[in-house]
């Protein structure tokens, strides 16, 4: 008679964060508990290395080595593949809760996972996110803080120097920062140990939404949103409404292609160039009633018409719905990238016109973040409900405290202006469509 195989033991990870942070002390007698069940404890790193019961027994009295600031964990994606790695075993996790360790889409766990976050301690910090030369003799300063509830950003205005080398004015928050002019450009750099250099952005953000008649209204939604989240921008914003098509050849960052027309070939062939181009929904598109959320925002976005079309190969999908079909996708191609709308503006399609946060999605795709390398001074903590549920329900926020004239406190900003702007369009637009009903 054959022996009976060995049981299929469970296996605890822990992320290398976790492991360094005196948090760890908050969920060891659960880990404990698990040990004696018999499961085996791992790393949440590359091949998940082991951690024996004595480096189990010295990490309660020396603590390990702490990452380095830059660490990228990519939580997604190990836990991902712990799932890939040991099928059908009870998986127990512990990481911390920090957001950028949470990057990309999150995969949909068996039920044999089982993740708990663990905060760790949270020291507040303020960088400068980005630089500008909105005129000749000034500098626009885009400096952020964060804390675990949120990033607050605000804008600073300061003389530029008229020395190809010159120490700026000190500004609250931030070490020295040294101006230098060089042949072809300018930076600016941060005293500090990784002396992080910034460039200055002397150009625009050319944007060109182009409509037909039948998305007049979707262009108006876009074009608020666009304007509102200008105000969160590196760059300053040149947007350009209009129905007809812009010059071939003219210097776009970005073109937003709202008609039932194809994109003429001309344009197709500048995505490879640095072109972004965005497309929506074609009618008629699917009736139906689902929604979609975008980490780390709070909000549920609704949703009561997709289109059919299926996600083209080699897209990635940015938002999803939680029926699973794509709401946005992007495909990269050269230095731009095409993105498709699966969905409309208009509110026959979805409830996004209503959305305060639109402006804060839109500011997302404009100055995005690098999945690759994303900011090691970002603070914020991600909510459990995130992990477990399909609905985002984080909270988080970006403003600024109102410290000078100059400040800009973008999340109040963002959304008085779109409800302001929103305002104005949803009056005009609530005629139109009581008048006509649905003629898009």
């Amino acid at each position: 008679m054959a022996a009976a195989a060995p049981p299929r033991r469970g296996q605890v990870f822990i992320s290398p964060d976790l492991l360094a942070s005196e948090s760890m002390a908050a969920v060891r007698p659960a880990i404990d508990s698990l040990r004696r069940r018999g499961f085996v404890l791992r790393q949440l790193g590359p091949r998940f290395p082991r951690l024996s019961d004595t480096a189990w027994q010295q990490l309660a009295t020396q603590p390990a080595s702490p990452p380095a600031p830059a660490a990228s964990y990519q939580f997604w994606t190990r836990v991902r593949q712990a799932t890939d790695s040991f099928p059908g075993r009870p998986l127990y996790v512990y990481t911390s809760a920090a957001l950028r360790h949470f990057q990309g889409r999150r995969p949909a766990l068996p039920a044999t996972v089982h993740w708990q976050t663990v905060p760790l301690p949270i020291a507040e910090t303020t960088w400068l996110r980005g630089a500008s030369l909105p005129k000749p003799d000034s500098l626009r300063l885009t400096v952020s803080r964060s804390t675990e509830d949120g990033v607050y950003t605000r804008a600073v205005t300061l003389a530029r120097p008229q020395q190809a080398t010159a120490q700026l004015a000190r500004v609250p928050g931030l070490p020295p920062l040294t101006y230098t002019l060089t042949a072809d450009s300018s930076f600016i750099r941060v005293q500090g140990a990784d002396s992080a250099r910034i460039p200055v952005v002397t150009e625009p953000l050319r944007v060109w939404l182009y409509h037909d008649a039948g998305h007049a209204l979707d262009a108006r939604y876009l074009a608020a949103a666009l304007r509102a989240a200008s105000l969160g921008l590196t760059p300053r914003l040149e947007l350009t409404v209009a129905t007809r098509l812009p010059q071939a050849g003219a210097p776009l960052n970005w073109l937003f292609w709202l008609a039932d027309a194809p994109v003429p070939a001309t344009w197709q062939q500048q995505i490879p160039q640095g072109l972004q181009l965005w497309q929506d929904a074609r009618l008629p598109g699917m009736a139906l009633a689902t929604s979609f959320s975008v980490a780390p925002h709070a909000g549920l976005y609704s949703l009561t018409r997709l289109d059919t079309v299926q996600n083209q190969a080699g897209a990635a999908i940015l938002w999803q719905a939680a029926n699973g079909r794509p709401v946005l996708s992007r495909r990269p191609s050269g230095k731009g990238a095409a993105y498709q709308l699966y969905t409309r503006l208009h509110p026959a399609w979805s409830r996004l016109d209503d959305s305060p946060d639109l402006p804060l999605l839109f500011l997302d795709l404009l100055q995005p973040a690098s999945p690759m390398a994303p900011n090691v001074h970002d603070q914020r903590q991600l909510a459990p409900s995130q992990i477990v549920n399909s609905a985002a329900s984080q909270t988080t926020s970006i403003s600024s405290r109102r410290t000078a004239p100059t400040d800009t406190d973008l999340r109040l900003w963002l959304v008085v202006a779109a409800a302001l702007l929103w305002l104005l369009e949803r009056l005009v637009a609530a005629r139109t469509f009581a008048a006509k009903g649905l003629t898009t």
